[in-house]
C-alpha cells in the first residue's frame, strides 16, 4: 500500500462522491423508518465497514436492513466511495461509520441529507497509540482536523469501548425508529452482555502471563494492550506489507531477547511478508492477531466474537500463559 496513492486517489473518490451526491440531493430526502427508500418498514442502515455492520445487525436484528461500504477482504483505510455507494447513504434512514477511519465516508456523510448519522467515535473516547501517528493517520488527510489528528481508530478491539459504542448505536436506533425501540433495546442489552464476557474471557486468560509484550506490523492493538496491561511493539513507520528497516529489526530483536518475545503477529487482509522477515531475522515465530476489519474465507471464525476468541487463543500461547 502506498500513502501518496491513497491520498490521490482518496480525494478523485471523494471528488466524485460529491457530486454524484449534489445531483442527488435535487431528488432525495432523508426518509423516516416507516416510509423508506425501498416503500417497507425496514430500518436501512448503512454502515461503513465490518465492525460497524455486525454492530447494526446485532442491534437491528429482524428489523433492520444493513448494507455495508466495504467489501469482506477490502482494506478498509483504501475505500473509494462511488456514486452508488454515495446514493445508497443518500437513500439510507441511518448511516453508521467510524470518523477519521475513511475520509471518502467521511466527506460523503457530511453532505448527505440522512436524518440519522452515528459516528462510533464520539460515542467512546480515543486515544494516540504507538506507531499509529506515523501509519494510518499519515492516511487521513486534510479533512482530518488537527485535534484528532493520530488518535486511534481500533476501538472495536477493546470489548468495553465497543460495548460503549453498542449502547450510544443502540438508542440512535430507538430514537430514529421508536416503533421499535424495545427491540433495539433487548438486543443491546444482549450484546453488551456478550460484550461482557468477553472482557472477562481476555482480562482472565491474560491475567497471567511470562511476558506483556507482543509485536505486530500493524498498530492496531493500542486499546486491547491497554486495557489487559499489555505492551504493543508495532515495525516503526511502516505498513503492513513494507520491508522493515534493518535499524528496526535489529531493535525488535533486543526486545525479543529482553522480554521474552516469541511471535511476530500478522493480520489476515495483507501479506506476512513483514512479518517473516522480522521473524527470521529475530528468530521469531509469526502467528495471526487479526484486526477484524472484515471477515473472509481466512478469518478464524466467523464473526466477531469468533475471531476475538481466536486472537486470544494466539496471544496467550505468544505470551506464554498459565
Amino acid at each position: 500500500m502506498n500513502v501518496r496513492r491513497r491520498l490521490i486517489s482518496g480525494t478523485a473518490s471523494v471528488a466524485t462522491a460529491a457530486l454524484a451526491l449534489g445531483a442527488l440531493s435535487a431528488c432525495s430526502s432523508s426518509s423516516a423508518a416507516t416510509d423508506n427508500a425501498n416503500g417497507t418498514d425496514t430500518f436501512d442502515v448503512v454502515a461503513s465497514f465490518y465492525p460497524m455492520a455486525f454492530l447494526a445487525e446485532r442491534i437491528g436484528g429482524s428489523h433492520v436492513h444493513v448494507t455495508s461500504l466495504t467489501s469482506p477482504g477490502q482494506e478498509p483505510h483504501d475505500l473509494e466511495i462511488s456514486a452508488r455507494q454515495t446514493a445508497s447513504i443518500e437513500e439510507s434512514d441511518a448511516v453508521l461509520y467510524l470518523k477519521n477511519l475513511q475520509p471518502s465516508v467521511d466527506s460523503v456523510v457530511a453532505q448527505s441529507g440522512v436524518r440519522t448519522k452515528i459516528d462510533a467515535a464520539s460515542l467512546t473516547t480515543l486515544e494516540k497509540h504507538g506507531t499509529e501517528v506515523g501509519g494510518h493517520a499519515a492516511a487521513h488527510d486534510s479533512q482530518q482536523s488537527a485535534e484528532d489528528a493520530g488518535l486511534d481508530p481500533h476501538i472495536w478491539l477493546d470489548p468495553v469501548r465497543y460495548a460503549q459504542v453498542a449502547r450510544g448505536v443502540g438508542k440512535a436506533f430507538e430514537k430514529a425508529d421508536p416503533d421499535h425501540a424495545a427491540a433495539y433495546r433487548k438486543n443491546t442489552a444482549t450484546l453488551v452482555g456478550q460484550l461482557d464476557d468477553l472482557n472477562t474471557r481476555y482480562r482472565n486468560g491474560l491475567r497471567s502471563t511470562k511476558t506483556k509484550v507482543f509485536i505486530t506490523t500493524h498498530a492496531a492493538f493500542g486499546y486491547l494492550a491497554e486495557r489487559y496491561g499489555l505492551t504493543e511493539e508495532a515495525v516503526n513507520g511502516l505498513d503492513p506489507e513494507s520491508e522493515p528497516s534493518v535499524k528496526r529489526v535489529r531493535e525488535l530483536e533486543k526486545l525479543a531477547k529482553a522480554d521474552g518475545v516469541s511471535t511476530v503477529f500478522y493480520e489476515t487482509l495483507v501479506s506476512d511478508k513483514t512479518a517473516k522477515t522480522v521473524a527470521q531475522d529475530a528468530d521469531l515465530r509469526t502467528d495471526v492477531l487479526d484486526p477484524i476489519e472484515g471477515i473472509t474465507a481466512k478469518s478464524r471464525g466467523d464473526d466477531y466474537f469468533s475471531v476475538m476468541d481466536a486472537n486470544l487463543t494466539a496471544l496467550r500461547k505468544a505470551l506464554g500463559a498459565s
